[in-house]
């Protein structure tokens, strides 16, 4: 294990605590006086988002742009893109979950790029970008306020991949726990997986380092220590889980993933599913596939939630009641699923390799009916 990654990217400046998001607006000012301001539909309807503009003390010139739901596709980009091209704004911020992160990181990222967004979604290389990004999540669970990541789908290929680059990372992060308050149990549940997920596997990728592992396992106790509590309503844990999911963003940017985000990405284009979701029911198999790759550190993840991981990430589904939506479903282009899985580079960095025999077990097993014996 290096002593470093060979290339550490961190968010130059994070500030924490309750009320920061009242401040957003004026410290996105200090990039320029002209901002686009991204986020979801629940801000507005809840009036903090009212409560937020009003509180900037600045002439700062914001324009909203609300996303429509789900998850972040190109077609949503493109019409974000055009809107800010026509605002021709000094920085683009995010307050909302993964998907408004993701779409915003990647409207900063691109939004002076020669070439159309799918361009690059295809593999075309990434111009750096000088336009800020500046976020503050509404979730606790992709950590993308801490990535150089964004994942998008493009719905004509149902192909749903990552795009990065650098200069994607957030250069100002906002961690106000008063902006998980009334986010939805079953929301607070799906993110939670996901950031666990995030933790364990980062801590458990073939890139880890000193550095990524002390990260994801702070970040393992901190949503051991928060997820059940804020899910049953506890807004007093509320900041913990916040930054376990933070802690968990970095420490993936810096090591990668795992074979469980090897697969989310295509069965959650295909199947429409949360992400959050399809990492939560996909845990338990990676942790049992992986298992004798990395003994040691299954041993300190197990200690780490006070009892074994594997059995750990089975009790959380049921406590957090999050069913899988795969058993029984066809699984008619199993091949391609694969292809996708093996291609990405989660999977690349999963510490046991993972062969085409290997991802159509898990999947077999995923999909198979409810009572079905393991095979």
């Amino acid at each position: 294990m290096s002593s470093l990654p060979n290339t550490l990217i961190l968010p130059p400046e994070t500030r924490t605590g309750a009320g920061e998001a009242l401040r957003l607006l004026d410290a996105c000012a200090g990039f320029g006086m002209r901002g686009v301001l991204v986020c979801g539909a629940s801000l507005e309807r809840s009036g903090r988002l009212r409560v937020m503009l009003d509180a900037c003390e600045t002439n700062v010139n914001v324009r909203v742009w609300t996303h429509p739901g789900g998850e972040p596709t190109l077609e949503q980009l493109d019409a974000l893109l055009a809107d800010a091209r026509e605002h021709n704004p000094h920085w683009v911020a995010a307050v909302g979950g993964g998907s408004v992160m993701d779409i915003a990181k990647a409207c900063a990222g691109l939004l002076r790029a020669p070439a159309p967004a799918v361009a690059y979604h295809d593999g075309a290389s990434i111009p750096a970008s000088n336009t800020p990004f500046i976020a503050a999540p509404t979730t606790a669970g992709t950590g993308s306020e801490a990535t150089i990541v964004s994942v998008l789908t493009n719905a004509a290929t149902e192909v749903k991949k990552s795009i990065r680059h650098p200069s994607f990372m957030a250069r100002l992060v906002i961690l106000d726990p008063t902006l998980l308050d009334g986010c939805p149990p079953e929301v607070i549940a799906a993110s939670g997986m996901d950031a666990l997920t995030q933790a364990i596997e980062s801590y458990c990728s073939n890139g880890a380092t000193w550095f990524t592992d002390a990260l994801a396992l702070k970040a393992v106790a901190l949503i051991h220590a928060s997820i059940e509590a804020v899910y049953s309503g506890d807004a007093a844990k509320q900041a913990d889980l916040l930054v376990g999911s933070y802690l968990a963003g970095v420490a993936l940017s810096n090591a990668r993933l795992g074979i469980v985000h090897g697969l989310a990405h295509p069965l959650g284009a295909r199947f429409h599913v949360p992400h959050g979701l399809a990492c939560a029911v996909g845990l338990p198999l990676a942790l049992d596939f992986n298992r004798e790759a990395v003994p040691e550190k299954y041993a300190r993840l197990s200690r780490a939630v006070g009892m074994d991981i594997g059995e750990y990430a089975r009790l959380l589904l049921t406590r957090l009641n999050l069913r899988s939506p795969f058993p029984g479903q066809p699984l008619d282009d199993i091949d391609a699923i694969i292809e996708e899985a093996l291609a990405s580079g989660s999977t690349k960095a999963n510490p046991r390799r993972v062969c085409a025999e290997d991802a159509a077990r898990l999947l077999r097993r995923l999909f198979a009916p409810a009572n079905t014996p393991p095979q």
